[in-house]
Order: structure tokens, then sequence, then C-alpha cells
């Protein structure tokens, strides 16, 4: 008897067992969601309130679990093909770029992709090359790289907040068009995304994790400072769009008002952006268990076993 199988899944016939991971999946979906949720009825009734034409949840399950399927086979497309591939996402801060990655990431191998999100430079690396500290988290061949804000950093929070110098920034300006060519020549595929959303949007999604204890943790004082300086960040967003905005890796806006059509919406884009198709597999099959008559299990001692608290 496999010891990793519970009783009821060994007893379970193939069909119900495969419902049963399918709804697994959907409850590790679920738990996601819950992210969402607000903390009273008060709130709910302010969020349907703001979303009346939300998507109702078995309709985004199934398009969200359609897409990752998609996903694993462009995963399988990277590392057959050698493939390198970087996603940029940007945008205002509470914009939905962490939830469009997780949904990105969540059923892929992490050794294919990855997501880099840098802290803020250290002593060291603010006395570099600015792309210096990015070039490492860069992909080798049959990976993907999921950039949770990137060098475009200078162009916002840094432009904006005063760490950079206009000197600083009109030199990334001049630099990033080429750097990115340089990438794309080396065989970097470089997908740019923008998650818009609008002041009232953001407003009402500060006061949610505000109120939220699971969430205070993703409010710092630069994203409260980004409230007083929306304008600011607007026009630094509009002169990075007007600069940056080229052909081998142009920018791609995502409406992002309604978390989960963005999504979707940038997921799907996101696939139809790359060339990917079946690639050849070798059938899996389980081997044997390797039976031996004298092994006989040790009984291990009960305090290295955690708790069944639950």
């Amino acid at each position: 008897m496999n010891d990793d199988l519970t009783p009821e899944s060994q007893e379970m016939p193939g069909r119900d067992w495969l419902a049963a991971e399918l709804a697994d999946a959907l409850d590790e979906e679920y738990e996601l969601e819950l992210e969402d949720v607000a903390l009273s009825a008060e709130i709910a009734r302010i969020y349907k309130d703001r979303h009346p034409d939300a998507l109702d949840r078995a309709t985004y399950m199934h398009a969200l679990i359609r897409l990752q399927s998609e996903l694993i086979k462009l995963q399988d497309w990277v590392v057959h093909n050698r493939q390198k591939v970087v996603v940029i996402f940007e945008g205002r801060d509470s914009a939905g770029k962490g939830g469009v990655i997780k949904r990105i990431a969540q059923r892929l191998n992490p050794r294919v992709v990855r997501t880099v999100a840098l802290p803020a430079p250290t002593e060291r690396e603010r006395g570099q090359w600015y792309f210096q500290r990015y070039v490492p988290h860069l992909p080798a061949a049959g990976e993907i790289v999921l950039f949770d804000r990137s060098w475009y950093n200078r162009a916002g929070v840094e432009r904006v907040m005063g760490f950079a110098t206009e000197d600083q920034v009109e030199e990334f300006f001049r630099d990033v068009p080429e750097f990115e060519r340089m990438l794309v020549r080396s065989g970097i595929k470089v997908v740019k995304y923008w998650f818009s959303i609008t002041d009232e949007e953001q407003q009402f999604r500060f006061l949610m994790r505000i109120h939220d204890p699971m969430k205070q943790w993703k409010l710092s004082p630069m994203d409260l400072q980004s409230r007083v300086r929306w304008e600011q960040y607007t026009k630094a967003k509009e002169d990075m769009f007007e600069r940056t905005n080229i052909h081998e890796a142009p920018w791609y806006i995502v409406e992002g008002n309604d978390k989960k059509r963005a999504r979707l919406n940038c997921i799907d884009h996101f696939l139809s952006l790359m060339p990917y198709g079946p690639v050849p597999h070798e059938e899996i099959v389980l081997p044997d268990r390797v039976f031996n008559p004298d092994y006989e299990r040790a009984t291990l001692p009960p305090e290295l076993y955690v708790p069944s608290k639950y």
C-alpha cells in the first residue's frame, strides 16, 4: 500500500479521483481569491456597487484554468526550444501586478518560470551601472522571468520621489531603448505590461488594505505618497511611454479596474504574443516499486511528527 495516499483516495474510482483533484485545484485558486473578499458585509456591498458587472467566480475560474493549461504548453515549448522570455509588470501601486503574476506562475515549474521582485538598491548597487543589478536575473535558455517592477523604477518612483536626479533620469531614457534592443538581439523576448487603474479605484484598494490586517503589509510609506503625488506619477508614466515604447519591445496597457478581467486579458494577450506549439513528450510510465521482503520499516519517535491539530 502506498503510504502517500489516504485510505479514501486508495478506494476512490478513477473518475472520482480526478474530480477530487480538480476540486483541489479549484480550492487552491479559491484560497488566492480570498484576498479579494471583503472583511464585512458593508465592504462587500460597496465593492459590488463599484463593480456591478464583475465576472462570477465560476466563469472566471473556468477561464483561468483553461488559460493556465495553455501556459503549461507555453512553458514546455520554451524549455524544448530553449527560448528566453522576460515579462515586465509595471503600474501604480495596487494596480494588480502581483495578482496576475501569481496566476501566471501558480501551476508552472518554478525552475522554469521565476518571479523577480527586487528590494530597494543597496549602497553598493547605487554606485553601479543602473542596469547592473537586473542583469543577473535575466533568463537563460529555457526560462521565463517575470519582473514585478523592473528597471522602470527609475522612470517612476525614483523620479517622482526624488531618488534620482534629472540627469540620471535623462541618462536612463537614453540608455533603456538600446538596452532592450540589445536584449532582443541576444534572443530574449521582452514583453512590457502597464496595469492601469483610476484614481478612485486606487483609493478604494488602499482603504481595503488599511482595514485588512492580512494586507496592511502591502502598504509602504511610498505607496501612501503615491496618493499625494498622483498627478506627478501620471506625467512620469506618459513621459515613459513616449520615450520607451520601441518597436522591439512595445508597451501594452492592461485596464485593471476589474481585477479578474485584467488577469484573464493579460494572460490571454501574453499567450497570443508567443508562437508556441506542441512539443514531443516521452511517455511517462510509473515504475514498479522494488519490494524487499527483508526490509522492515522503522518506527520513528512520535516527537518527530507535526501535531495533527486539523
